[in-house]
């Protein structure tokens, strides 16, 4: 950061970058619940495996957990996107417009109470819960760096296997071209295999950071709730218990009343 701000420091906005600062501690502060009670779900379902003690912490079981902890990571992350009750919690840390170190811990605070479901089946194939935690820390300071302008695109073998700067500024930009795009955590291969990936074309269209309607506002608590607002406004509008339902867990930008702007529905109009 130390870096990215003397050689960019227009990159970097006071405001904007507290913002980020407070979102980090919120989401520490609401997290830390859910985590005990993670640690002790994932404790007793190693317990129960009938692979405890056969997986180890030997060098190859960490290469197996990083896969499959970057699997769950995929998942967690493309239903943040894809679940518009899940996208609430996810949502402040698309909110910045700016992309820079500083956005990167601008963390999503509601959704730290579901995150670790996706993570409940990998204690039964043997992985004890320290291991599991270290690679999830192991994961976010990989998730870092990439949030920066400054780096442009890696070598090709690194930009076909590994998420990368260029790849998640993809997944911060608000195009149509780009939404819902690269949930990657540190391999891009889960994208490429599931249909979720998109190269960054920066001359045809240069990622325009932030949300597709952005909420202008510094203020902290609107920053980590406006979109449990919005739900609960459209939840309130409509009359079918259909229409309620698809509000809560459709994707974001579906209506029963307008024009449908979920990112598959507008990609598919503009033929992207």
């Amino acid at each position: 950061m130390f870096v990215e701000y003397r050689v960019a420091k227009e990159k970097y906005h006071g405001k904007d970058t507290g913002v980020s600062m407070l979102m980090m501690v919120f989401s520490a502060i609401v997290e830390f619940i859910p985590k005990v009670l993670a640690f002790v779900a994932f404790f007793y379902l190693y317990e129960i495996s009938p692979l405890k003690g056969i997986v180890q912490r030997q060098w190859w079981a960490w290469i197996l957990l990083l896969l499959a902890d970057d699997f769950a990571y995929y998942w967690f992350h493309r239903l943040n996107h894809e679940v518009r009750l899940f996208w609430a919690g996810h949502v402040p840390h698309h909110s910045s417009v700016h992309m820079n170190l500083g956005t990167a811990l601008r963390q999503g605070v509601g959704e730290r109470i579901h995150k670790f479901f996706f993570w409940m089946w990998i204690p039964l194939l043997g992985f004890d819960p320290l291991m599991m935690f270290t690679m999830m820390g192991v994961s976010l300071i990989y998730q870092f760096f990439v949030h920066t302008e400054l780096v442009d695109k890696l070598p090709k073998p690194i930009e076909l296997i590994f998420n990368t700067p260029s790849h998640h500024r993809v997944h911060h930009a608000s195009n149509i071209r780009y939404l819902d795009c690269n949930h990657a955590g540190i391999l891009i291969i889960w994208d490429r295999i599931f249909g979720t990936f998109s190269e960054e074309l920066k001359e045809v269209d240069k990622p325009v950071y932030g949300l597709t309607v952005n909420i202008e506002t510094f203020n902290p608590v609107k920053v980590a709730t406006h979109e449990y607002a919005a739900i609960w406004n459209d939840v309130k509008r409509a009359d079918k218990w259909s229409d309620k339902l698809n509000y809560i867990f459709n994707s974001p930008g579906w209506t029963h009343d307008g024009e449908d702007k979920r990112a598959k529905t507008l990609r598919k109009k503009m033929n992207l």
